[in-house]
């Protein structure tokens, strides 16, 4: 009994003797890290950068991707930015032009650099002073814009006039081979059905096919003005043009009945006075008996129009 307590005991002393050796032995070394991060150390750090604010004339090419900083700090600092070094953004809005590079200067632009990097630049810099970024210039083009809409208006409404937008043309830079293909810009498409209020937004422009070209602007707004509308129809007499001289044509009937949308505010405005119809005699072709009738003359604020009569028959006379 005696050989088994001593047996017992012995073992825990070692297991107790090796648990505290353990923790001396982490705390030696909790406190040799402590002591070695304090220190002052100088290492050279790669910092990552972003282009921002880039000119939309000039295409940026194979530029540097970082920028070495030497960092003057305890440790913990030096071990923090070399694992996880921020990335600072370089405005290039703050660049000169120089021996055909874009130059953006380190020291001037020290405190925009100093707050991103939240280190005393005093104490730390960067290997250079200033920063070259090679550019290739782009040229520039003034292209329309083509608006693509599909619109559907509720019962009895419609537009007051065309769509209206703005601008209507835009400015874009790109390299040569790629604007010399360009002879306008599209719109992304406009859908809208049910309309019977005055709409008015912005759509972007379709950019897609087109990632080497720099757009000045990439948005159009533009507004549409909606009216109840209601058809009215007239009779208009019919005149006949460019009948040769000593012939003697009859045209049947000599009336049509003209149909048009107008909105209700200008609906007691219109009158038959206000529409002009005619057929062409020099239309006329080998034994064709008939003629086509057109509107040559219509108030702005009517709008689809159309005759009773698609067709109007003649006769000469001799």
């Amino acid at each position: 009994m005696l050989n088994r307590f001593k047996t017992v005991t012995k073992a825990r002393f070692k297991k107790t003797d090796f648990n505290s050796f353990l923790f001396f032995l982490f705390f030696a070394i909790v406190i040799w890290i402590f002591v070695q991060f304090s220190k002052q150390y100088s290492e050279v750090i790669e910092i990552p950068v972003e282009y921002v604010n880039v000119p939309p004339d000039k295409l940026l090419l194979n530029n540097p991707e970082s920028l070495q900083l030497r960092v003057e700090e305890n440790g913990f600092t030096v071990a923090w930015f070399s694992l996880f070094a921020p990335t600072i953004t370089i405005d290039l809005a703050q660049a000169h032009v120089a021996d055909g590079n874009l130059v953006y200067d380190l020291i001037e632009n020290r405190a925009q650099l100093q707050s991103q990097l939240e280190l005393d630049m005093d104490d730390n810099q960067f290997l250079k002073e200033v920063l070259t970024v090679n550019f290739e210039q782009k040229q520039e083009k003034k292209l329309p814009v083509i608006f693509r809409s599909n619109i559907e208006y509720a019962a009895g409404y419609s537009a007051v006039s065309d769509l209206q937008f703005t601008p209507d043309s835009i400015m874009v830079s790109g390299p040569d081979n790629v604007l010399d293909t360009l002879s306008r810009l599209l719109t992304e498409p406009l859908s809208l059905a049910k309309v019977k209020n005055d709409r008015e937004g912005a759509v972007y422009l379709d950019t897609t096919a087109l990632p080497n070209v720099t757009f000045y602007n990439n948005k159009v707004e533009y507004s549409l003005d909606v009216e109840k509308f209601t058809e009215g129809k007239v009779q208009v007499p019919i005149e006949i043009m460019n009948v040769p001289r000593g012939l003697n044509v009859v045209i049947f009937p000599k009336e049509v009945v003209l149909f048009y949308q107008v909105n209700l505010k200008e609906f007691n405005k219109v009158t038959a006075s206000d529409f002009r119809v005619v057929v062409d005699f020099n239309e006329v072709r080998g034994e064709q008996d008939f003629l086509i009738p057109q509107v040559i003359k219509k108030p702005d604020f009517t709008s689809n129009l159309r005759l009773n009569e698609k067709r109007i028959q003649f006769i000469i006379k001799k």
